[in-house]
Order: structure tokens, then sequence, then C-alpha cells
């Protein structure tokens, strides 16, 4: 009692002992190596269909309370608006047209499992560092970065030649053509195309052939010989890959092994989870990285049974339910094997929700909130703004919410270096460290800039203005809605990032997005003081941005996108490819 009377006596120790009993109770990470990493990413999911960031309809309990014991981010932001570009940039925390992985075309996606074009070998990905870290790592769903070069077995795209040790999945990516019930997605358009084609070329050959045999025209047996033989190649040459597109495409694998093929969508959700949770429990007793990503909320929507009909907004609404379920199993897991205090978990989605994707009356697309715009769109709001959640207790403060511009291709830099690695050197890494920001320590985020690319195009620059507050954004393109005011390209399915279906505004449209978040109020020279002062410092950023990029091979040009029947994975002799290996067990 004599000594803590004598402590609070003095000048010097008073101030001290305060000091310690107000002090947070997060842990030192000094005290920490080498924590678990748990990354969840949604498909497809909108940041307004999740509870937490302000959904009342659709319940996201599991997501919410990850939000609730963690740090959730309200400017979490995808560097494209699509799933093969916005993912590369998150495995290797680079923008995609950096790794080749952003598109000159309309081709803005990995179209076949049997393309050459994917994430390139000589890519670095955080899962290739942790490995090298003596980290167990596993994929566990969507791929969707490519899978051979050269050859049907080569897998130089295949996950295990990234960083993964373990992968169970699909290599492409859930699409409605996967599920026989459905209308076919892929490629649509196209193929209407093709069989209005097939169809003109037929029946003029069949009245070639008639007016032959009725004497009312002139030609060779001969001619007409080769006019049939082209009418059937040509239908041949298109219908062998898209006519076929369910047991190409939609396949699932583990590790280099195909297991299904087609895959059997009615227990592809309980085969995830039940693997997510098995990769946990196999490895609890050393370090790894978990890369759960969702099949779900992506078309067709395979929900199962249970979740039908719960929701207030339709199979989509059931089905982000039934995601929530998925998380919260892997949460409940982690929490089983008293792995939550060491395991930092991650929640978002890989872009906005898809506006455009109805068919007839329902809506199986997502919902983005007040933000403009959604799924294909580069620049507005709604195509790039996710939610972004993370949860590490004792480490990161509870309850926390950060408006700070944030990326996903920031997850790069953090795990690794929370993983006692080091990022690549001999390349620009476009991610910068979350840690400061999600622990208090800093108070603003690194990024001044932000660049929102629509396949190689750039769309719109954000500039955050860190001794103000201000986060402005000019759009230098923006694409044309269709019919017009109705907020996305609903005559087209998704919106272009070039010609005819774009708009190029000069000067550009400036918006000042802490006051304006949902892009409602385009600012000018007239109604702005700072506008050329604001538009100034962006094109100069613009310039050094772009002095920053060096030419690589087009991943998705033409040549790389499209099938190529000896590239097609296959589970027995091709064509004749059928398994279903799942099913034997």
């Amino acid at each position: 009692a004599s000594f803590l009377l004598l402590c609070f006596r003095s000048p010097l120790l008073t101030p001290l002992i305060f000091g310690l009993l107000l002090q947070s109770p997060l842990t030192q990470l000094s005290t920490i190596t080498q924590p678990n990493f748990v990354l969840l990413l949604a498909d497809d999911l909108g940041i307004g269909d999740v509870g937490c960031y302000g959904n009342d309809t659709i319940r996201t309990p599991n997501i919410d309370r990850l939000a609730k014991e963690g740090v959730k981010l309200t400017q979490h932001i995808t560097a494209a608006p699509l799933c093969t570009p916005s993912r590369a940039a998150f495995l290797t925390g680079r923008y995609p047209l950096r790794s080749g992985m952003d598109a000159i075309n309309d081709y803005r996606v990995i179209f076949w499992n049997a393309g050459s074009g994917g994430l390139p070998p000589n890519e670095t990905t955080f899962a290739k560092i942790l490995q090298q870290q003596g980290y167990s790592t596993g994929l566990i769903g969507k791929w969707h970065q490519g899978v051979n070069c050269e050859s049907r077995n080569d897998h130089c795209h295949h996950p295990l030649k990234h960083g993964f040790d373990y992968f169970y999945g699909m290599p492409f990516t859930l699409i409605s053509d996967c599920q026989p019930t459905e209308t076919p997605e892929m490629d649509r358009g196209f193929r209407r195309k093709l069989w209005l084609s097939t169809q003109m070329i037929g029946l003029i050959t069949l009245t070639a052939v008639l007016g032959r045999l009725t004497g009312l025209i002139s030609v060779q047996w001969k001619t007409l010989t080769c006019l049939a033989g082209f009418s059937l190649l040509f239908f041949i040459s298109w219908f062998s890959s898209y006519g076929f597109v369910r047991y190409w495409n939609c396949i699932m694998m583990r590790n280099h092994g195909i297991t299904e093929q087609p895959m059997v969508t009615d227990r592809a959700t309980s085969l995830i989870s039940r693997e997510s949770i098995s990769f946990i429990e196999r490895n609890k007793h050393k370090p790894f990285l978990l890369f759960l990503s969702f099949l779900h909320s992506h078309t067709p929507l395979l929900t199962t049974e249970k979740f039908l009909g719960r929701s207030r907004h339709g199979l989509y609404g059931d089905n982000v339910e039934e995601m929530d379920w998925m998380v919260g199993q892997v949460l409940d897991a982690i929490d089983k094997e008293g792995l939550k205090d060491t395991t930092l978990v991650y929640f978002a989605s890989d872009h906005g929700g898809w506006l455009e994707r109805q068919e007839g009356e329902r809506q199986l697309g997502g919902w983005n909130g007040i933000y403009k715009g959604g799924k294909g769109m580069g620049g507005w709001e709604g195509g790039i703004r996710v939610p972004g959640i993370f949860r590490w207790p004792g480490v990161l403060p509870a309850g926390t919410v950060i408006d700070e511009p944030t990326s996903l291709m920031d997850i790069y830099p953090t795990v690794v270096q929370l993983a006692g690695g080091a990022v690549p050197q001999d390349r620009v890494i476009d991610g910068r460290d979350l840690l400061p920001l999600l622990r208090g320590a800093a108070a603003h985020s690194e990024h001044e800039f932000l660049f929102h690319y629509c396949g190689v195009h750039l769309h719109a620059v954000r500039w955050h203005q860190r001794d103000t507050g201000a986060v402005w954004k000019a759009h230098y393109v923006t694409p044309i809605f269709s019919p017009p005011g109705a907020g996305a390209c609903y005559d087209r399915g998704i919106c272009p990032c070039f010609g005819e279906g774009v708009t190029h505004h000069e000067p550009p449209l400036l918006f000042e997005l802490s006051q304006d978040p949902s892009e409602a109020k385009p600012l000018s020279a007239d109604t702005e003081p700072l506008f050329d002062t604001v538009i100034r410092k962006i094109s100069r950023a613009i310039e050094e941005h772009r002095r920053t990029l060096t030419p690589v091979p087009e991943q998705l040009s033409v040549s790389n996108v499209v099938w190529k029947p000896w590239l097609q994975p296959c589970c027995g002799t091709f064509p004749f490819c059928w398994c279903d290996k799942e099913g034997d067990n």
C-alpha cells in the first residue's frame, strides 16, 4: 500500500500508470508470429446485399458478426468490375493490365477452360510467397484464371502453379449453362448470330439443291456438294464448343485431377463447405492460408432446398443467405479448433452486383445500394465499391468503421508482411499494407490516387485529398445506359468499355464522393472553385501512372480466349469427357 501511495504522489509515475490503465487491450503484433489467413471472396455480390452495409431484408448474420467483431471498410474498391481481371489484381496486388489480364476487346474475362490465356507463370501471388514462408495454402471454389498454355496437362495457369498446395473447385466460373434447366448464359448474343448464320447457310444450300432438282437453277452437283460441306463444317466449327459448354466449362477439380465432368450442381455447395472445413482441420497445427472463393452469388444461383424461399428477394436473396450460412460454418470451424485469436478473417466481393442479369420478371443480379452502376462498369461506384471486412480478435479493434479509400489489391502486401515475407522488388505493387490503418496507427489510407479501368481503358480516377478529407473522382469515359436513364445497359446485357456504347467527357465529369457518394451531381468550373486545380492534379497523376506501365502479352486476346480442343481438360479420352468421382465415393 505504501508503494502504491508513493507511486501516485510521484509527478512522473502518475501519468505513466494512467496511460497503462487506459491502453487498448489489443495484442502486440510482436507476440504473434505467422497468423492464419481465411480469405472469403463472394462472386457478384453487391455492397447493398449485406446487412451491415444497410440491407435490412436479406439476412446475413454471420457476415454482420464479422463486422461487429472487426473492422468494416466503407470505401473498399476493386481493381476491375469483372471476375477475371479483379481476381488477378487481388492475387498479385497489381492492376490487371500490368499482367496482361485486362482486355483490349469485348472478351473481358476468360471464356473457356480450353483457352490458352491466364495468369502468367511469372506473376507472384501472395499464396506463392506464403508457401515459401512455410504456410499450407489452399484454394476452395472458383479460380477463373486459366488452366493450360500449350497442352492439355501442362497446367501452366493452374492454382498449384501459383502457390496453392491444394485446390478443390471450379477452374472456370459458375454460369447458367452449368444448370441444364436454365437459359444458356455464355456468349448468348454471339450464339444467336451463329445459329442464324447456320440457318441461313442451310437454307441457301437447300434452296440450291431443290432448284437443281427441279431444273430452275443450273448449278453443278460438285458445287452443291462443296456448299453442303461448307454448311456442315461451319456448324461443327462452333457447335463443337458452344454446344457442349456444360461439359467443357462446368467441371470440378481436386488438384490436377477432374472429379466431376460435368459438375453435379446440386451438391456443389455442400462439397465446397465440407472441403473448406476439412482444410482447416487438417492444417490447424501449422500456419495456413485458406482462400474460399465462393460460387455464390453468381448465376445460376445454386441454392440448396433448405434455403429456397427463405428470403424476401427471391432466388437471389436465398442464395446470399445460403452463402452467409457457409461463412458461419467456416467461422464455427475456426472457433472449434481454438484458432479464432490467431486467424485473420477477411470478407469481400470481387466486384459489384450485376444489374442487367434478369430472366423475365426475375432479378438474378445483386443490388449496389446508393451507388450508381454495377458489374462491368469500370468507373461508376456500383461496379467497384464492395464490402470489405477484417476480423482478428485482440489485434484489430472490434466494431470499427473506416471510411478511407482501400483496394482489394491491399490484401497482397498485408498478408505477405504479416506472414514474415517480403513483397517483390522487381515489379510495381499497387496494393498498400492495410495493417496500420486497420489497427488505428494510421489515420489515412496510403492511396492518394486509385485508377479505375474498364478493360485496358481508363474510365475514372479517384483522388483522396488527405488534408481536407475530400475524395474527388473524375470520369473520362462513361457507358451509355440503355434504355436511356435506366441506370444500366439492359439492352446489351452488360455495359461496354469503348466504342459507340460509351461517352467521352472533356472536361471530365467531376464528383466529390464524400459529399455526393451516389455521383448524382457533377461539378463544373462554375459550381466548384477548385475544379481546374483538381483536374490538373489528377491529370498529372495519370501521366505519372502511365509511365509505370510496360507492355506485356495480352492474356485475353481473341487468340487466347477462343476454345482450343487440344487444351480441353478431360477426364476421359477426348472428346468423350465424362466422370463423377464424387458419386463413386
